[in-house]
């Protein structure tokens, strides 16, 4: 268990609570990924894998599967939801999404992985989140509770 996890199962309060705006409604807890790139899908994703081949991308050889993906949004062609779509059926999909550019190509691709996702947050989460934190998102309601990873 991660030094995040114990302290949520301690019963801490959480390190900080972020709010935004429901995109795909749900619940889940899980381990922050967290790029300051955009995502390509098509020909920046492995969708069998879920891991980002995209040569000069910070997360290169990084897979999202089971993660919590936290990033500032899509880039390149409609292909974006069609690459995510494959992941959620190979089994390689994100957790969940937390986005701050809504496109439409982000929205589709958050529909087609049907995983909770938020974006129009109050405080922008890449400053705010670090990989290796747990996360506790509550999309239906709009918020996003978080326990620092030790580091």
């Amino acid at each position: 268990m991660s030094g995040a996890a114990m302290a949520k199962a301690r019963g801490q309060t959480p390190d900080y609570i972020i709010h935004g705006r429901c995109v795909v409604p749900g619940c889940v807890e899980g381990e922050a990924l967290v790029t300051h790139d955009t995502i390509s899908g098509w020909g920046g994703v492995s969708p069998m894998t879920g891991t980002i081949i995209e040569s000069r991308h910070e997360l290169n050889g990084v897979s999202f599967a089971g993660k919590v993906l936290v990033f500032p949004g899509a880039k390149g062609s409609s292909g974006w939801s069609s690459i995510f779509h494959m992941t959620r059926l190979a089994g390689t999909a994100p957790l969940a999404m937390l986005f701050n550019v809504m496109t439409t190509k982000a929205a589709l691709g958050a529909v087609v992985l049907r995983v909770p996702t938020l974006t129009d947050f109050d405080r922008d989460p890449l400053a705010i989140i670090r990989s290796g934190d747990l996360l506790r998102i509550d999309a239906t309601q709009g918020h996003v509770e978080g326990w620092r990873a030790i580091r």
